[in-house]
């Protein structure tokens, strides 16, 4: 009789525990919350960067940009280094959107072509300085001792030289060409990249999982590659942003000055250095190259703060 009352109250008590309502929900609460927090971590960077109304714009601005260089062949109206005397300097029309040249030449067609030469300098001359700047930097911040003494005295006499200054007097030693403005400003920019990865670099080493990853066995190299590299890209990505900004108006001073791309091949910075015999006669002439680098740099500028916030560390 007791054992039969005692099997009667276990059952009773797991049919209780089971048609109870915490007993019910607490495991699929937990999986439901798990489930439901690991989309909003992953995407959380993207969502904050959507919400930055300066950031969109900015992308918008970068994306058209792009697009127009992509696809100047197809948008483009005219030649853009063919001359027309009989439409020398002509003012904006509905032939001629943005008016014409001192060659006769249209102005939009050389703004767009110009575009290439712009986005190219900034792009490839960021490029340079990533390539050459992030693994010297990672090499410095990881073993440090005389290879951070070697490359850190490097970026310091770099640094001590103003960027553009140097930028210029590269690009004279160098020749004028648009390739050598690149290479210029390229180098220009190296350190920049060089302090930043070094900084990163010596903060991630110190960290638990890299001295684990070190006990076990795991090669530098494999060590930097997979752990340390990792963790230093999102500030790099950033840094190169606003750096593509600071790129293009050094390659417009550059062509401004005669050291970046030649004539009669367009750029932004060319024809504001042509413009600037015409301002009183051809105002055109400089507004709308002047506009467009302003409004190239400033989307750079606003996706780089954008990126910047999105992918802020202690937000994640």
């Amino acid at each position: 009789m007791a054992a039969l009352q005692t099997s009667s109250t276990s059952s009773t008590a797991s049919q209780a525990s089971e048609g109870s309502p915490a007993g019910a929900t607490a495991a699929p609460a937990v999986s439901v919350t798990s489930a439901e927090r690991l989309p909003r971590r992953r995407h959380r960077g993207l969502r904050k960067f959507a919400r930055n109304k300066a950031a969109v714009a900015g992308a918008i601005i970068v994306t058209f940009a792009v697009l127009v260089a992509l696809l100047a062949p197809w948008l483009s109206p005219y030649d853009p280094i063919a001359t027309s005397f009989m439409t020398v300097r002509q003012a904006p029309s509905a032939l001629h959107w943005f008016g014409t040249d001192e060659l006769g030449r249209d102005i939009l067609a050389r703004m767009i072509f110009g575009a290439r030469a712009s986005l190219a300098a900034g792009v490839v001359s960021v490029g340079i300085a990533v390539i050459v700047g992030v693994p010297l930097g990672l090499l410095a911040g990881y073993f440090g001792r005389w290879v951070d003494a070697i490359v850190s005295r490097l970026a310091d006499a770099l640094l001590s030289i103003p960027f553009l200054i140097l930028a210029i007097a590269m690009a004279a030693f160098l020749g004028a060409s648009l390739t050598n403005a690149m290479i210029a400003i390229g180098v220009s920019a190296m350190p920049r990249f060089v302090r930043l990865a070094r900084a990163q670099a010596l903060t991630v080493k110190a960290e638990e999982y890299v001295e684990g990853a070190r006990a076990i066995g795991l090669t530098d190299s494999r060590i930097i590659v997979r752990y340390i590299l990792p963790n230093v890209l999102p500030p790099i990505i950033v840094q190169a942003s606003l750096t593509v900004a600071t790129a293009i108006i050094a390659e417009a001073s550059l062509s401004f000055l005669g050291l970046g791309q030649l004539p009669p091949l367009p750029s932004w910075g060319s024809m504001l250095n042509t413009a600037k015999d015409f301002v009183e006669q051809a105002p055109w002439m400089s507004i709308f190259p002047g506009i467009a680098i302003f409004l190239t740099v400033l989307g750079f500028n606003l996706l780089g703060d954008g990126l910047r916030d999105a992918l802020d560390p202690r937000e994640q």
